[in-house]
């Protein structure tokens, strides 16, 4: 059962950094093919692009440590389940939150704040395989 939530949340994690690529593709398109697009919507495209793709590279910083800590929960016998799905979770909701937060507001302050649980979501993954 474990293995399976711990699946899906991994497999969820991958779906919100695709749907980041999409999004990323299309606030990029009318400057890409020069389309034209009313002011308003150029300027907010201009003002997401950056916080997008600078999301998407925090994807792919600490959250290698929480893919190599779940797959070593795959592997482990001894491990607290209870505190490694938790973790997880912790850290899917946290990802998605920090991301909504970097591309929806100019605040670092709240994304230090926000990123913190996600931090600790990591670490509680990787003390659940000691438990």
């Amino acid at each position: 059962m474990t293995s399976e939530v711990l699946f899906h949340l991994m497999l969820g994690h991958l779906v919100w950094v695709a749907i980041l690529y999409v999004a990323l593709t299309v606030v990029r398109a009318p400057f890409v093919w020069s389309i034209t697009v009313s002011d308003l919507i150029g300027e907010k495209f201009a003002e997401w692009e950056p916080r997008i793709s600078a999301n998407l590279s925090n994807q792919f910083e600490w959250p290698v440590f929480f893919y190599v800590g779940a797959l070593l929960a795959f592997q482990s016998e001894k491990q607290s389940e209870m505190i490694v799905v938790f973790s997880a979770s912790l850290f899917l909701i946290g990802r998605i939150v920090h991301s909504v937060i970097q591309i929806g507001l100019p605040s670092v302050r709240l994304r230090g704040v926000v990123f913190m649980p996600n931090f600790l979501a990591v670490l509680g993954v990787w003390f659940g395989l000691f438990m």
